[in-house]
């Protein structure tokens, strides 16, 4: 159930309660009590079952959605309007979306349309779901996506590639493991949710292949390079636990008793180690783990890859997700023209 409770006023605390989650998120609202037995939070709460039982969604895209539709929930109810499906209609959402227009997002600016968008989503597939349900209720064809610019996607070049994969220092435990991890990232291009869920027994160090479970619940078999088995089998063979984890904590005593799970390395804890050594080799690209993905999957496409099996590779649902990598062979395209183009018989 979906727990929302009054904070001060000018802000709104929800209790994220799905099987796997307990997650405290704030909302600008004002301070008044939502009504937990209205129609809509009713149908949110079946909706989310749904994409956690038959879609399979994971715990972050539950909570995701349950966010944002809280947000309308809140919003609704502090406008007086009735919290009946069948209220929401084009005057409804058009007032909400100027709402959302207004509201500021990080850093106390305004919120991004990229962020908007995720909220007219996550309305929009409520809406097919009780539509789906046979609910008569506004068709979501009728709420147009924000318009928001190109994505832009960052990834390092083969030199700033070799200087952060250089980086740590091979003299410590924790070198080893980072740089492990870090080869690991380039070679793979996992997310790093993927990366710190791996377990030792998953990996097959002699073909360099392992099985994932990504994003959606989508298979994929990933493979390793030579280089990053080697530096991989060199950290595991630093290591005297038993611990499960591929990646784990090496500060302070080692208790066998700890649980696996209290040793596993979290993504952020990851996400801090590649900045820190994206800092300590002055990169001009504000690196993360999904920094080393998009170089993954760039230097596969300047290589020869074709966009396919690069889509195959990264674990992506559909082909258009991995077009945001185009940049690359278009770039390639384009300098191949300035080259030859004229020049036949020359």
């Amino acid at each position: 159930m979906l727990h929302i409770n009054a904070r001060n006023d000018i802000s709104r605390t929800i209790s994220l309660t799905p099987p796997s989650a307990n997650i405290k998120l704030f909302l600008d609202m004002p301070s008044t009590q939502a009504d937990m037995s209205s129609e809509i939070a009713k149908k949110v709460d079946g909706f989310l079952e749904y994409l956690q039982v038959e879609k399979g969604s994971s715990p972050l895209t539950i909570r995701n959605y349950r966010h944002y539709l809280s947000r309308f929930i809140l919003w609704m109810e502090s406008q007086g309007i009735r919290e009946d499906i069948k209220d929401i209609n084009p005057d409804v959402v058009r007032n909400y979306r100027l709402y959302l227009s207004s509201l500021p997002g990080e850093k106390k600016v305004q919120m991004t349309r990229k962020t908007q968008s995720y909220h007219i989503i996550a309305l929009r597939s409520f809406l097919k779901w009780l539509i789906k349900n046979d609910y008569a209720v506004m068709s979501p064809e009728k709420i147009e996506l924000p318009k928001i610019e190109e994505r832009q996607v960052k990834f390092l070049n083969g030199e700033q590639v070799d200087r952060l994969l250089n980086a740590p220092s091979l003299s410590t435990i924790q070198g080893k493991r980072d740089k492990a991890i870090l080869e690991v990232l380039f070679s793979t291009g996992l997310r790093v949710s993927e990366l710190v869920s791996l377990n030792r027994d998953r990996i097959d160090l002699d073909r360099r292949e392992f099985g994932i479970i990504g994003k959606g619940g989508k298979a994929r078999v990933v493979f390793l390079s030579q280089r990053a088995a080697d530096y991989l089998i060199k950290y595991l063979n630093e290591r005297t636990d038993h611990f499960k984890p591929l990646f784990i904590h090496h500060k302070g005593k080692m208790d066998p008793a700890i649980p696996d799970e209290k040793m596993r390395l979290t993504p952020r804890s990851v996400q801090r180690m590649v900045k820190k050594y994206s800092h300590k080799m002055k990169l001009p690209v504000d690196v993360t783990p999904h920094v080393m993905r998009h170089s993954f999957a760039t230097d596969l496409l300047m290589a020869g890859a074709d966009i396919r099996s690069v889509q195959e590779m990264l674990g992506h649902k559909n082909i258009s997700t991995t077009q945001i990598y185009t940049h690359v062979t278009n770039k390639q395209l384009r300098d191949i023209h300035e080259a030859f183009h004229g020049k036949g018989g020359k």
